[in-house]
């Protein structure tokens, strides 16, 4: 495929219950859950703007208006700290405030999966490429995930899928994807197969949360039928797709840590918290001392 178009709109699927953290997230959306001092949806954010993304597309469901409400102006508070000299907040407020009219919400009314959370998002999307990127990962390298993924893509078109691996006996609980031909940072994907059964992957290669996708996927979402947990799989729609255009993988080498999950979720405040001047020196000791107890 030669179609090379510029990647300028990411999805972000932030519409999930956060069943697995109940009960904080009865009230608080998951997404909006700190790893330090910021909620994980703008480490997220932060990573797509890195990579160029101009639009940002939020795919969101009842009780997630305060995501909406974090990426605006908050007049109360800005007036606040005003009027106590807080430069360096205010400063950290506008920082995180994107570009007027560049940030889009729209809802997922039910609950029907990854592949109809991306459709909803079709018409603001149009037929152009577009980046997604699941809300409960946070990436961090040398280089951005998606950073390196429109790299690849600039080099591949078609379509591109963030991998990265596992040991091969752990492949069962992974959608893994088949490796061809070297292209840049990454390779040719000839298959995608959702968790493999033992001893059958035909690597050891995971799809790991991120995307780069062309405008077709959507008629072919429109039609999906309902898959794994009765839900229209984003998966099932990509393997229909592998039949008509390329897809690539890039190889990421950084770290990531699944905040929709507990222990991700505390590993990544231990490891954000011991990468800051400012709080490592406060937390290394008193960590230290609780494993060793």
């Amino acid at each position: 495929m030669s179609d090379k178009r510029k990647v300028r709109k990411a999805v972000f699927p932030v519409a999930g219950l956060g069943t697995r953290f109940l009960p904080a997230t009865k009230a608080v959306p998951k997404e909006m859950l700190t790893v330090v001092d910021k909620p994980v949806i703008q480490y997220v954010v932060e990573e797509a703007l890195e990579a160029g993304i101009e639009h940002l597309v939020f795919v969101t469901g009842r009780g997630k208006a305060v995501i909406e409400d974090y990426f605006d102006i908050n007049t109360e508070l800005e007036q606040t700290l005003r009027e106590r000299n807080k430069k360096a907040e205010l400063t950290l407020l506008s920082e995180i405030l994107p570009q007027a009219g560049l940030t889009s919400f729209t809802r997922q009314q039910a609950p029907l999966g990854l592949g109809h959370a991306v459709w909803c998002a079709r018409d603001i999307v149009g037929d152009e490429p577009f980046a997604v990127l699941l809300p409960d990962m946070i990436m961090r390298g040398e280089k951005g995930c998606l950073k390196g993924m429109v790299d690849l893509y600039n080099q591949s078109g078609g379509n591109v899928l963030a991998v990265e691996e596992c040991a091969p006996d752990q492949a069962h609980k992974y959608g893994i994807v088949g490796v061809g031909d070297t292209i840049g940072e990454g390779f040719a994907i000839t298959a995608m197969v959702e968790k493999p059964a033992a001893g059958t992957a035909p690597s050891n290669f995971f799809i790991n949360g991120r995307y780069i996708l062309q405008p077709e996927i959507f008629n072919i979402l429109e039609t999906q039928e309902r898959g794994a947990g009765n839900e229209i799989q984003l998966t099932d729609g990509m393997l229909k797709l592998l039949k008509e255009q390329p897809f690539a993988g890039y190889h990421f080498k950084g770290e990531t840590y699944d905040c929709g999950a507990k222990d991700g979720f505390i590993l990544a405040n231990v490891a954000f918290a011991l990468s800051r001047s400012d709080i490592r020196g406060s937390v290394e000791g008193p960590l230290k001392a609780l494993l060793e107890r």
